[in-house]
């Protein structure tokens, strides 16, 4: 195989879709594995639901996730441009040779005959398709429907047969033309439908390869009738499965977050998301759950993409983003966390950079996402702290009450005011009452940190103020009293 030639086409309708986020994905690894061109394309013909402020999104969401392409926007090459509207002209010389070649004919139904015709149909339990009805009006019925203001659209002439295409993923594909019927490739305003223009750009475009997803599988069969009659060489097709919900059906926003804008802005790291997006549904990383991504580029093949859906598992990205975390260069997770600290209400430049980065450095443990931040720098920061209901529960149990007095007293006893001072009344705490474990310290970390899951006590301690430990065991002790 030569270099190959891949595009990622999005329209600019909507922010990127992690199922969409994953087509971008499975094209670049197939370029770079193959040292071959990854092109973006931007389809930007439906007028009324296209915004700049989507088009802008999903440049930044590639761009986030390293997906650099070779040719696209703000990378002029030499089959450009590379935004569907600016190639109406070219689009229309096609649509000329179609007419000339009488493979299409104007159609003037409205879209209110249009729907009648398909609920008839489908009251019929038949396929909804275009019957025929403008295919062969004369010249003079042609005009009289022009003289009534009607705009055709062009539809397509379908001939009778099957439509076979070999798929690299699913193998051999065939439809019957005649569940097809005539379709649209230019709208009565001029604008070309989805079909006719992928076909001339990715011609024009000379792509090898079209890598997608799977609900294209019956585009695909219009697009090859298109192919033959414009004489053009059809790529090589490969039609993914999607990715589906908990529930097994298409990821959709009733499944939780499904942009990856939303992700971003949640704090999963550009690189653990590609590797989840990678591995989900396909055999890439030889079982392994992180992989770097040097090999996953290496290992990449369409024979390792799996054949079937494969479930979104937010849970499970969530916890290889926390992987991710905690092996991440300290001095670049400090630049990404500063965001999300400062939404959290700190001023980032008033505190102490020294002792903030072991504060950092004790709750990377503990976060999965970058937006926790919020949930465990509260521990370090007097004015923030107060005991969760979860843990004030904990301490109204028996026992609790007498390990935060004798902490409170173990504290206040020391001379140390630095974190050697925990093995210490740790060790006396656990003399006094024969008390270790889960036992002893649940109860002081829900006094000490208000929450029951967080950093390890020893880092809290080291980090706290001695004055600090001392107000949060009187404050737990008075909560303990008034609940009794």
């Amino acid at each position: 195989m030569g270099k190959p030639r891949v595009r990622f086409a999005p329209s600019p309708t909507g922010y990127l879709h992690v199922g969409n986020a994953r087509t971008a994905l499975f094209n670049w690894l197939f370029a770079r594995h193959y040292e071959g061109s990854f092109i973006l394309r931007i389809e930007d013909t439906d007028r009324e639901r296209t915004s700049k402020k989507y088009e802008e999104s999903i440049i930044q969401e590639l761009k986030w996730l390293g997906l650099d392409w070779d040719e696209g926007p703000g990378k002029d090459g030499p089959f450009g441009p590379y935004h569907q509207f600016d190639r109406l002209d070219i689009y229309k010389t096609y649509l000329e040779k179609l007419i000339e070649r009488h493979q299409v004919y104007p159609c003037y139904c409205s879209d209110e005959e249009l729907e009648a015709e398909r609920a008839q149909l489908i009251a019929l339990r038949q396929t909804p398709r275009y019957m025929g009805k403008c295919r062969n009006l004369t010249h003079h019925e042609r005009m009289q429907r022009e003289n009534d203001g009607r705009k055709p659209a062009y539809r397509f002439r379908v001939k009778k047969g099957i439509i076979e295409f070999n798929d690299l993923i699913k193998g051999r594909m065939s439809f019957d033309s005649e569940a097809i019927g005539d379709f649209i490739i230019v709208r009565s305003n001029g604008i070309p439908a989805y079909n006719f223009a992928v076909v001339v750009d990715d011609s024009h475009m000379k792509i090898s390869h079209v890598i997608r997803g799977e609900d294209h599988l019956s585009n695909t069969a219009l697009q090859m009738l298109l192919y033959y009659s414009l004489g053009f060489e059809p790529p090589r097709f490969a039609h993914h499965p999607l990715i589906l919900g908990w529930d097994r059906s298409k990821l959709s926003k009733r499944h939780g977050s499904v942009t990856v804008k939303e992700f971003r802005e949640k704090g999963i790291l550009a690189e653990a998301f590609l590797n989840y997006l990678s591995l989900l549904g396909s055999s890439l990383g030889g079982g392994k759950e992180v992989s770097p991504f040097k090999e996953i580029i290496s290992g990449f093949t369409l024979e390792r993409v799996g054949k079937s859906g494969a479930i979104f598992d937010e849970a499970k990205l969530n916890w290889l983003n926390g992987v991710y975390i905690r092996n991440y260069d300290p001095g670049r997770l400090m630049v990404l966390l500063e965001p999300y600290i400062r939404k959290a209400g700190y001023d980032y430049e008033s505190l102490d950079n020294e002792w903030f980065k072991e504060v950092i450095s004790s709750i990377t443990g503990n976060l999965m996402k970058l937006s926790d931040i919020d949930r465990f720098i509260n521990i370090y920061f007097d004015s923030r702290y107060e005991i969760r209901p979860e843990a004030l529960k904990l301490l109204n149990e028996n026992g609790s009450l007498d390990i935060i007095v004798r902490l409170r007293e173990a504290m206040e006893a020391s001379e140390n005011n630095d974190g050697t001072m925990y093995p210490e009344v740790i060790k006396k705490i656990k003399q006094e009452t024969g008390l270790k474990g889960r036992k002893l310290l649940m109860p002081i970390r829900a006094a000490i940190t208000g929450v029951l899951v967080g950093p390890e006590l020893d880092k809290v301690f080291s980090l706290l103020r001695k004055e600090s430990i001392l107000m949060r065991c009187d404050k737990a002790i008075e909560l303990i009293t008034k609940e009794t």
